[in-house]
């Protein structure tokens, strides 16, 4: 696999297309309302605004939202994005909406892969992070319904002080569904997600270490979000099993890279970070680094995409590691992991400052 040069394009765009939400979940970027705001981006305007996402080549376009089967014309963007070449991905809230037909639906429209939120093992743990009675069990229809549409599942969980320690049972759930990967999030005190929700440094290094161990084994892919950081611990763990090995010159390959899925959505060959390789659409066409980094680099309304994402000072700053700050800046593994920079905004106001939630000290 070619590797993108992401001074030039992304690797993933995702769109969030409404913030209609019939949930209220603990953790929502999106702070998602009931009912769509009259100011989303048209469908004309959508059309638009992936022409524009296909002049990058053939990024990975996720829409999202909010809840994006709360838009009619859902069908119309996963069709036109589909007509244009990109490889389409959606990611739905566990509602009534989403059933064995509606996925067949946006199969049929061209969606590839479908991702679903599940960040409890049970249904107390569950409700309660989603802040919705019987989401559990919605949940689990949900991934039913998907997979018996005969598309592609991929499960999101957060990680917090609520079910850090019941990963495993959570673990055993996704490979039970046939999920071809756990994206494994942690959590970000951005919109509703609060600081005292998250788990500490400490606890995500044994987090990082357990699901390196886990993805050794496990019958689907394992990857991080929101936790550059586990990149490093990656390229530790497998200096040291090549040391191991006896290899005098180990190979700092990151676990997973350019991983090829039947579906298309293969994994990036190197790190993706906010406005590095990534960049975010709002509901209303303000384009930010990532949704946990709710700085703007301009709006598709005024300016074009590939202007914004290549020249805005912003998405430069960040492809930049030279301009990282504190340990951050002094680091080895800067070019590869560099830090959450979302996590690093909404603890410090500095999108540039050090990772607060990394243990790691670089050598002086």
């Amino acid at each position: 696999m070619a590797q993108i040069d992401f001074d030039k394009a992304p690797f993933t765009v995702v769109w969030e297309i409404t913030r209609a939400c019939a949930l209220a979940c603990l953790h929502c970027r999106a702070e998602a309302q009931p009912k769509r705001d009259p100011r989303e981006l048209t469908t004309e305007e959508g059309f638009r605004l992936i022409d524009e996402i296909k002049e990058f080549g053939s990024p990975i376009f996720v829409l999202t939202g909010g809840d994006p089967m709360m838009r009619r014309d859902l069908p119309d963007l996963i069709r036109y994005s589909k007509e244009k070449g990109l490889r389409v991905a959606l990611a739905p809230s566990a509602t009534a909406l989403v059933t064995r037909k509606s996925m067949e639906m946006v199969k049929e429209a061209g969606i590839q892969r479908v991702s679903m939120s599940l960040d409890g093992h049970n249904a107390e743990v569950h409700d309660a992070f989603r802040q919705t009675p019987g989401s559990f069990k919605r949940t689990i229809g949900c991934l039913n319904a998907i997979s018996e549409a005969g598309l592609s599942v991929q499960v999101n969980s957060t990680v917090s002080r609520y079910n850090v320690n019941y990963l495993n049972e959570l673990a055993d759930i996704v490979a039970r569904h046939g999920a071809v990967q756990w994206s494994v999030f942690f959590l970000v005190p951005a919109g509703r997600g609060k600081a005292e929700d998250m788990i500490s440094a400490e606890q995500m290094e044994e987090v990082f270490n357990w699901l390196y161990d886990l993805s050794k084994r496990s019958p689907f892919d394992v990857k991080s979000t929101a936790a550059q950081h586990y990149r490093r611990v990656v390229i530790q763990r497998e200096r040291a099993a090549a040391e191991a090995r006896g290899e005098a010159n180990p190979q700092l390959a990151l676990a997973g890279a350019g991983y090829q899925f039947q579906d298309g959505l293969n994994r990036p060959t190197r790190g993706v970070n906010d406005g590095n390789g990534f960049c975010f659409i709002s509901h209303i066409g303000e384009v930010c680094p990532s949704g946990f980094l709710p700085l703007v680099g301009g709006n598709v309304r005024e300016r074009s995409l590939i202007d914004i994402y290549r020249n805005s000072q912003l998405f430069r700053d960040l492809r930049d590691p030279s301009k990282l700050k504190g340990k951050c800046g002094r680091c080895e593994f800067k070019v590869v992991c560099g830090g959450n920079r979302g996590r690093s905004y909404a603890v410090t106001g500095d999108y540039l400052a050090e990772e607060p939630y990394c243990v790691y000290q670089p050598p002086a």
